[in-house]
């Protein structure tokens, strides 16, 4: 089995490059974006195992991007992030599909723990 790709879509880069640092340092291939638009227009899509992504973006949300990534055809699992949780949004994220939900700031084992979790649920597998 190959290394799982890792998407990771947040408009703050700080977050963007800790989570790439962190997710490099466990051996994951990662990819970065500031945008949920970016990650739909990645060539490398279809190689995605997991998306990790902020809830709350300028054009795009991350419950959006989950939205359009099933509409498209991708069942990937998502991990949601964000600086503002509240029940409402845990839930409608959890409805739409996703397999972990975490407030910012997360910690790394959380995160791994999560990202583990997803990746045994989906075989590891990415793509439609």
């Amino acid at each position: 089995m190959s290394t799982p790709l890792i998407s990771v879509v947040d408009d703050d880069a700080s977050v963007r490059a800790a989570t790439e640092n962190l997710l490099k340092s466990r051996g994951y291939i990662v990819q970065i974006f500031a945008s949920a638009e970016e990650l739909l227009r990645s060539p490398h899509l279809d190689e995605t195992s997991c998306v990790i992504t902020d809830v709350q973006m300028s054009t795009m949300s991350g419950l959006d991007l989950l939205a359009e990534m099933r509409t498209r055809g991708y069942d990937v699992p998502f991990i949601f992030i964000t600086a503002f949780p509240n029940d409402r949004v845990r839930a409608s994220a959890i409805v739409a599909g996703a397999i972990g939900f975490l407030a910012k700031p997360f910690g790394a084992k959380a995160l791994i723990e999560h990202l583990n979790t997803a990746l045994k649920a989906y075989g590891g597998r990415g793509g439609i």
